[in-house]
């Protein structure tokens, strides 16, 4: 691949850079071309456009795909296998049941927002937002309270989680591609998360509430869980399962700084703390405690297992392609050239990652895209940055691929359709949320930057 790189004009890796991301944008927003179709073709063109001869363009993609998909898909397909489970088994239910019953009506909307911080910590968004949606409805009705005071909290909950901790599919792709440290990203995309689900979830819905006011549409009347007799698992049973991989990470992270390399416990902990074994055990301990616990049989548990694999295809195919076109900018020398300027520049790698994730993620609509993209851009500016600043770097894209959902964001047309909204409406409501968590994600990254 050196002898690649010699022949790649130096002069030609921006304008490759941005005619590549100009038409991955294009692509993905004007012809509704699938953004695995979109990545993969913007790669290729970018190589082309650089110099980058056609074998080492192919050989290029080829690894980053490769080794995205090795790295990453199989995390995202057990934490997809997790949430299935859990939603199943009726698991999610008492955790929403449990923490609801126990509020008032003035913390009610701070009981939404730990409901979406909870289901969203092991579920991807849509899959947390298609189970919320029916509980947010249903405790608007039943407690008299705004849809837009109990909806906003919960929804901050949810995007919070998706945008800044691991494993979801946006956090794992930066965590590989900047070569962070995921137990140490996991705390602080935590310690960052919950004061700015605070702002944007219940102290932004007290306004936000104001401008629009809305009844809960009628849905999901018939649908709730109640109606069946199997039972559930207790939410004791419940929040330790998934708390389990969050605890395995979390002492990993904690070993490496205050253990020596070669202590027995360290060891322990590096094994059962790496990524992989962490969900692997979850997915094993939750078909019993989850499965089991609900008096699924074998066959409901396989099932349910299984079925949580078909919807993250498209994700997987979409988050291997990005880590091609990440390769592809590193191999041409396009983020070399990026971070030398950077370097040369004194702007703050933080703000200028979360400004490069903004623009695609209000281009594209795809916050997995933008932090996809972003990532690719910024992985060389690693090598200048300490383990903590690289996990804030990470934290910084995440905040950025956040922002003003809008009508290019399948979410946006989501949280529409079940909130009953105009477009007007949601931008008032749905879009601001997401602006705040962004922009307050960020803040508190910078702050966190001045003590690490």
């Amino acid at each position: 691949m050196n002898i690649a790189l010699a022949a790649v004009s130096s002069g030609r890796l921006i304008p490759a850079a941005l005619v590549g991301i100009a038409l991955l944008v294009l692509l993905i927003t004007r012809f509704r071309v699938h953004p695995f179709l979109g990545l993969t073709i913007s790669s290729l063109l970018v190589a082309m456009i650089a110099g980058l001869p056609m074998d080492a363009t192919i050989a290029s993609f080829a690894k980053g795909f490769g080794d995205t998909a090795a790295g990453v898909g199989t995390l995202i397909a057990l934490g997809a296998m997790f949430g299935k489970l859990l939603a199943d088994s009726g698991g999610a239910d008492s955790i929403v049941d449990t923490i609801i019953g126990r509020s008032s009506t003035r913390s009610l909307p701070w009981a939404m927002a730990a409901v979406g911080a909870l289901i969203g910590l092991p579920m991807f968004f849509e899959i947390g937002l298609v189970l919320i949606m029916p509980v947010i409805l249903l405790v608007s009705r039943r407690s008299g309270v705004s849809l837009i005071r109990l909806g906003i909290p919960a929804l901050a909950g949810l995007s919070a989680m998706h945008g800044l901790v691991p494993p979801h599919p946006g956090p794992l792709v930066a965590v590989t591609a900047l070569k962070a440290d995921l137990g140490i990203t996991l705390g602080l995309g935590v310690l960052i998360a919950l004061p700015t689900i605070a702002i944007a979830g219940p102290l932004f819905a007290r306004f936000a509430a104001r401008w629009v006011d809305v009844p809960a549409p009628d849905l999901f009347d018939t649908e709730t869980r109640e109606d069946t007799e199997r039972p559930r698992p207790t939410f004791a049973v419940t929040l330790a399962t998934v708390l389990l991989p969050v605890v395995l990470m979390m002492g990993k992270a904690l070993a490496d700084i205050f253990l020596a390399k070669g202590n027995t416990v360290r060891t322990v902990l590096d094994f059962l703390g790496a990524p992989l074994i962490a969900l692997l055990l979850a997915v094993i301990v939750a078909m019993f405690t989850l499965g089991r616990g609900a008096k699924m049989d074998l066959k409901a548990v396989a099932k349910s297992i299984e079925d949580g694999l078909p919807p993250i295809a498209g994700i997987l195919l979409i988050v291997a392609a990005g880590g091609g076109f990440k390769q592809t900018l590193i191999d041409t020398g396009i983020g070399k050239l990026i971070a030398d300027w950077v370097a040369g520049s004194g702007m703050s790698v933080l703000l200028l990652a979360w400004l490069v994730a903004v623009l695609i993620r209000l281009a594209t609509g795809s916050a997995t895209v933008a932090t996809v993209t972003a990532s690719g851009i910024l992985a060389p500016l690693v090598t200048t940055l300490s383990p903590g600043e690289t996990s804030l770097l990470v934290l910084a894209i995440g905040a950025g691929s956040l922002f003003f959902s809008h009508v290019n964001d399948a979410g946006f047309w989501l949280v529409k359709g079940y909130f009953g909204l105009t477009v007007g409406q949601n931008i008032k409501t749905w879009s601001i949320m997401e602006t705040i968590l962004a922009v307050t994600g960020l803040i508190f990254t910078l702050l966190l930057d001045l003590v690490i």
